[in-house]
């Protein structure tokens, strides 16, 4: 296999699951040295144990900037640097329009906006050159589904910030872009807010314009990860790149 991040010292956030977690593990087999954080120890235990040679684990919450801070500490004193940083801690709750009040807001954005964007603040000083960040949008900046207005915002917002950072830290030699998933099966569907029952029915109304005809597999997510890190996205820069199994041309 070729090893595509060999060298390569990588940064991931929300890696317990879903997402993060795949792109851990696809970093580590691109011959990557990674270092995932989460708010929950057992998870990052049991994705540690995959290889600890190479993975180092530091829990935490990308809302509590001490955390945030303990993490670029113990990154720097282990690796010294980090040439790759994936924010990718989010959360999404389905609440009706009426229902997103100040406090609606404050959740979503503390972590999907604020958290990403402090996680990438405090790690500019370390950021090697030739560094690649990698912002998590949504397939949702695109398209519109009710309940989402607060989520489907955040991840918006998110999106522009990458555009925008692009520009301001490519002459650091740093290249900003963002993945944008559709729908993918991963545990953050269980938790938005909705009876199983009622989830369901979504799922199959998407899965109706899902061109494969199925969600897609946090594999994916990171297949395009590891190639936004790679030195074949040298010359990309400020880009969205949307894995939706064709569901916004639909």
């Amino acid at each position: 296999m070729q090893k595509r991040l060999e060298g390569k010292i990588a940064v991931v956030t929300g890696a317990g699951s879903g997402i993060g977690r795949a792109i851990v593990e696809q970093y580590v087999a691109e011959g990557a040295k990674v270092v995932a954080f989460s708010r929950n120890a057992a998870p990052l235990e049991e994705l540690r144990k995959i290889s600890p040679e190479n993975i180092t684990v530091v829990p935490g919450d990308v809302t509590n900037v001490d955390d945030l801070k303990r993490l670029v500490k113990e990154t720097v004193a282990v690796h010294g640097g980090v040439d790759i940083l994936v924010p990718n801690a989010g959360i999404a709750r389905v609440v009706s329009f009426e229902d997103s009040d100040a406090s609606a807001f404050a959740t979503q954005f503390s972590v999907n906006l604020f958290g990403a964007a402090e996680t990438v603040r405090l790690f500019l000083p370390h950021i090697r050159k030739g560094g690649s960040v990698q912002f998590i949008t949504t397939f949702l900046t695109q398209v519109g589904f009710p309940g989402l207005a607060v989520y489907s915002a955040s991840k918006a917002a998110l999106k522009s910030l990458s555009q925008t950072l692009a520009a301001e830290l490519a002459p650091r030699g740093i290249r900003v872009n963002s993945i944008a998933p559709g729908p993918i099966g991963t545990p953050l569907w269980g938790t938005v807010g909705l009876p199983a029952d009622v989830l369901g029915q979504v799922a199959e109304k998407i899965n109706a314009r899902l061109m494969p005809g199925g969600f897609g597999d946090p594999a994916d997510i990171a297949g395009t990860s590891v190639f936004l890190a790679s030195d074949a996205a040298k010359n990309i820069y400020g880009q969205e790149i949307v894995v939706d199994g064709g569901y916004t041309i639909g």
